[in-house]
C-alpha cells in the first residue's frame, strides 16, 4: 500500500494531465504545469518512484478486439482467515477473465470484474474455475447490459 504521497499544485497538474493523457510529452506536461521540462520530468520520475504513479496502459475496447461479456461476481468465501483471503487473491491474480478484484465489507467477500468472449466462455471460466475454487462458498452474477462512464484514477482537483 502507497503511503499518502504531499503534492503541490504542479504535482497535481501533472498527474491531472497524465491521468486525462498518459501519452502526452514531457514539454506538454511541463507547459501546463508552469516549468521547464527537466523539473517536470524529475517530478514524474519521483511520483513514479514514490508508487504515486503505478503505470501507463491503453485504454482498449473490449468488443472492438471480440470479448462481448462483461459479468461482475458477487463471491462469498467460507474462511475469511487473512491467509485465506490472500490466497484467494493469489489465485485471482493468475486468471486473466479477471481484470477487477475488490475485497469488500459486509456479506460479499469479493467482487470481480469478468470479461469473456462470449457466454460459452464465461460459463466455462465459472463452472471450471471460479466457483470449484478452495475456498469460494457461493458466487452471484450480474451481467453487464452497457457502460457509461469507465473513468480511469481518481477525480482530482487542481487548487
Amino acid at each position: 500500500m502507497t503511503k499518502k504521497h504531499k503534492l503541490d499544485k504542479v504535482d497535481r497538474q501533472i498527474l491531472f494531465d497524465l491521468q486525462k493523457n498518459g501519452r502526452l510529452s514531457n514539454v506538454e506536461l511541463a507547459k501546463n504545469a508552469g516549468i521547464s521540462a527537466p523539473p517536470c520530468l524529475r517530478r514524474v520520475r519521483a511520483l513514479e518512484d514514490a508508487g504515486v504513479i503505478r503505470g501507463y496502459n491503453a485504454e482498449i475496447d473490449p468488443e472492438a478486439v471480440g470479448y462481448t461479456v462483461t459479468v461482475f461476481a458477487f463471491v462469498g468465501l467460507t474462511s475469511q482467515a487473512e491467509v485465506d483471503l490472500k490466497k484467494f487473491e493469489n489465485m485471482i491474480l493468475s486468471w486473466e477473465e479477471v481484470r477487477e478484484c475488490h475485497m469488500l465489507m459486509g456479506e460479499i467477500d469479493f467482487l470481480l470484474k469478468i470479461v469473456s468472449t462470449d457466454w460459452d466462455d464465461f460459463q466455462k471460466f465459472l463452472t471450471s474455475k471460479l466457483t470449484p475454487a478452495p475456498n469460494v462458498s457461493h458466487v452471484k452474477t450480474a451481467v453487464s447490459i452497457r457502460s457509461e462512464k469507465n473513468l480511469p484514477g481518481v477525480p482530482l482537483e487542481i487548487r
